[in-house]
């Protein structure tokens, strides 16, 4: 049977590898109170199940971005998808949190070669003037996947098991690998209207590209954010709004479901509307991460459950904006040779810096702050109303860093013409 060539056709089965990916990536964070209550665990301990995951994601992406820029990719994700949902799967069979923390540690050597891989791959097949909106619409695999995970995991749990739920995650992966069969591997650059494929731009030169620098602090802050929401929102309605396990998971899966798939559309339009312009694309994304922060705020702290849903599913549409954004910001300003690389490096430094901090800290925070809640009302023992109190407050660290975002991004933006002038240069001395 013939290789399908159609761009489209790759967007659709990448994207949904990546709805796949971010359903199991979630999936704890949707079974996150009846873990804590079957081992005991305290938020920081919770937090810590997602931090080990992204510290060893950030660290096996780098060797696998470099496999994505001279191996095939179609090889390289169908193992990747493999090795996931075994893990996924072998989640459900752990009965302390040593084993349950060691399938996620190995879970996150399977995931690790989606983003590099796929990122690549759609560069090759989208013009420079489409691919901020194919990146948008790959990146719905983050709301989506993770609506997906509280939608249909909390009420699988609640009826069955965490344990249970875990299984039902890890079996749908396996399906996509028939569909990525079905693609035509592109040779790389095959997309470029102007810029030679290139080749020997470094690990070093990469990091030498300012716009690239900013970039990754700019990830480091919305990944705080992004892996802290996952992480904790579904114990955050469950302790502040008094809901159900079952109906958290859908009012969460409905609400970043449809913020996060609102925000990615948003991008992928904006982001090709404004790109005559060098700098369009991330003064944008700047924008949108400040319009978000009094949202936030609104949405932590309101005390009726349908503002803060309301509120909390525009906050998200805010973040999730970025990545059709900043995503084709850097396909732009990197060789296409290097790209697979040069996504490993941003998500080595992004997560390491930021995401890993997000659930265990905000975790961290949490119990302090609910401790001292108990303490300044003369008890020594930490209920749930103090849990939901520290909580609940820890939470609003999450709209400061969106204003940070706001000004990192920012920053970027005045040096992205530069840097695609040097890029341009370069290209034009490797041919």
């Amino acid at each position: 049977m013939a290789k399908s060539t159609s761009p489209n056709f790759a967007l659709a089965v990448l994207t949904g590898i990546n709805i796949l990916n971010f359903y199991d990536r979630q999936v704890l964070g949707a079974l996150a109170e009846p873990i804590r209550h079957e081992f005991h665990l305290n938020d920081e301990q919770i937090g810590l199940l997602s931090t080990g995951f992204i510290l060893l994601y950030a660290l096996v992406g780098v060797p696998l971005g470099r496999i994505a820029d001279h191996w095939r990719r179609k090889s390289l994700l169908a193992w990747a998808i493999l090795a996931w949902s075994a893990l996924t799967a072998s989640a459900a069979l752990a009965s302390t949190y040593s084993l349950l923390l060691a399938s996620r540690l190995g879970f996150a050597v399977g995931e690790a070669a989606v983003a590099p891989a796929a990122t690549s791959w759609l560069g090759d097949v989208f013009p420079p003037e489409r691919r901020a909106r194919a990146l948008g619409i790959f990146m719905l695999g983050v709301p989506i996947g993770g609506a997906m995970s509280f939608f249909i995991s909390g009420p699988i749990a609640q009826a069955y098991g965490w344990r249970a739920a875990m299984i039902a995650a890890a079996a749908p992966a396996l399906l996509a690998i028939l569909f990525l069969w079905q693609l035509e591997e592109p040779v790389r650059g095959a997309a470029e209207t102007h810029v030679p494929l290139g080749g020997r731009q470094s690990t070093l030169d990469l990091l030498r590209i300012p716009t690239f620098r900013w970039i990754i602090a700019s990830g480091a802050l919305l990944n705080f954010n992004m892996y802290a929401i996952a992480t904790f929102a579904p114990a955050f309605v469950i302790r502040v709004h008094h809901l159900s396990l079952a109906q958290a998971g859908v009012i969460v899966g409905l609400t970043l479901g449809a913020g996060g798939i609102a925000g990615g559309l948003l991008s992928g339009f904006v982001g090709d509307w404004v790109r005559g312009q060098n700098n369009g694309r991330l003064l944008a994304a700047a924008g949108l991460a400040i319009a978000g922060v009094p949202l936030a705020v609104a949405a932590i702290l309101s005390p009726q459950v349908w503002l803060c849903i309301c509120l909390l599913a525009l906050f998200y549409a805010m973040l999730n904006s970025y990545y059709g954004l900043v995503y084709s910001s850097i396909q732009d300003v990197v060789l296409p040779a290097r790209r697979g690389s040069a996504m490993a490096l941003y998500f080595l430094a992004m997560y390491l810096c930021g995401a890993a901090f997000g659930p265990v800290l905000t975790g961290k925070l949490s119990d302090l702050l609910a401790r001292r809640a108990a303490a300044e009302a003369g008890l020594s023992a930490v209920n749930e109303v103090f849990r939901a109190a520290g909580l609940q407050q820890a939470m609003l660290v999450m709209p400061v860093l969106s204003v940070l975002l706001a000004l990192v991004l920012y920053a970027a933006s005045r040096t992205v013409a530069a840097d695609l002038t040097r890029r341009d240069a370069s290209a034009q001395s490797i041919a």
